[in-house]
């Protein structure tokens, strides 16, 4: 198996070369399981998410991201959206994404009540492992102003190819994608 190293403000990550259903190959990226990297991440996004008053991120690999991070921020809680609905999100909100790309179909995020609540009138902070090509952000973003949020920082620990350009986002280090 191919790797990509990146260096992550000071935490160097091998990350597997990877092929999706598009045919493009990426640097996979998993805070799943890594506590040491997952906590280092946090501290290093934190400062820059330090003016907000709460975090959003989407299920799955975001989950531990923002859970450290707003812990690193003395916020109790943070909104999650979720990519199944569950019994108690009934009247909450759901919108529809296009993550064919990296996915290969359409998804939905959904957002509780208690956590669209959460986000009403409030600096959000959207936070996650990835930016590529702004589908999953596009869906956060389109949470948070249903909610009555207002958008006030995007972070992310790694942008993805052309991401790294965007000037609308926080990132801690970039990544190519394969051909």
């Amino acid at each position: 198996m191919e790797f990509h190293a990146v260096d992550i403000q000071g935490f160097e990550a091998k990350l597997p070369i990877l092929p999706l259903p598009s045919g493009i190959k990426i640097a996979f990226f998993n805070l799943h399981g890594d506590s040491e990297l997952t906590e280092h991440c946090a501290k290093k996004l934190a400062p820059y998410l330090a003016d907000c008053d709460v975090l959003i991120t989407a299920e799955s690999k975001g989950l531990q991201l923002a859970h450290c991070t707003a812990r690193e921020l003395g916020q109790r809680f943070y909104a999650v959206a979720r990519k199944t609905k569950k019994l108690y999100m009934q009247d909450g909100l759901d919108i529809v994404i296009d993550s064919s790309i990296t996915t290969g179909k359409e998804q939905h995020l959904y957002l509780s009540k208690h956590d669209s609540d959460l986000l009403k009138g409030k600096k959000v902070g959207i936070i996650d492992d990835v930016v590529s090509t702004g589908a999953s952000l596009a869906g956060l973003e389109k949470l948070v102003i249903e909610a009555g949020g207002i958008i006030h920082k995007k972070a992310f620990v790694l942008a993805e190819a052309e991401a790294a350009e965007r000037k609308d986002v926080i990132f801690l280090a970039q990544i190519p994608i394969f051909v």
